[in-house]
């Protein structure tokens, strides 16, 4: 295993390495002996950084988080003004580099953080604070296209996004990735039966 970049700070190093170590061993094989190892650094340079399990769990998080916003970039949410389209296009740009661009063991990272968020109640919080940089914009927007229910709403797409990631990495669907146009037709149907026919409320129309 290899993560280190040329130049890359050693706690970013650190986080790297705890990510693909979830990632490939699960939970039980992320210690900060095995960091150390993996990424190469002496013995207790790890420690060094995240002195407990909790710390170097949390390191973990933040870099999931940090690394999440590159894929998953929330700046690249379209203004609502734009029209459904373009945040039609957008998700769904979003998603497939997720699923096409090297992103698939981020996705098991997350899977395994989350397990493990749900058992130790001191890491949930900064779970929840790194989910909420995605689902805060998105219920912005829902509200500004005109959503009834915008926190209802925001759940609903959330819940079909991580449904789509998860069955096409660790689910039935892990060899068939959507492309970009399904995943397209997919939002376009999905936001269509929150929002109605943008047709009958003055918007730009589908192009379903």
């Amino acid at each position: 295993m290899s993560v280190r970049s040329a130049g890359q700070p050693r706690t970013e190093l650190i986080a790297d390495t705890a990510l693909a170590l979830l990632a490939e061993r699960g939970m039980r094989g992320l210690t900060h002996r095995a960091v150390d190892d993996a990424a190469g650094l002496p013995q207790g340079s790890t420690s060094n950084h995240a002195r407990t399990r909790l710390a170097l769990l949390e390191t973990a998080v933040r870099r999931q988080a940090e690394r999440e916003a590159v894929v998953l970039d929330p700046g690249e949410l379209p203004d609502p003004a734009g029209g459904r389209e373009t945040l039609v296009a957008s998700l769904a740009l979003a998603l497939h580099r997720y699923l096409t661009e090297g992103s698939r063991q981020l996705l098991v990272s997350r899977y395994e953080l989350a397990l493990e968020a749900t058992r130790r109640p001191e890491l949930r919080a900064y779970y929840d604070a790194a989910g909420a940089q995605f689902r805060e914009p998105l219920t912005a927007m829902l509200r500004a296209a005109g959503s009834t229910d915008p926190g209802r709403h925001t759940l609903a797409l959330v819940a079909w996004c991580d449904g789509l990631l998860f069955s096409c990495v660790a689910g039935s669907y892990h060899a068939a990735v959507p492309t970009e146009e399904e995943l397209r037709a997919g939002f376009r149907e999905l936001l269509r039966g929150m929002l109605g026919d943008p047709g009958d409320q003055g918007g730009q129309g589908d192009q379903a």
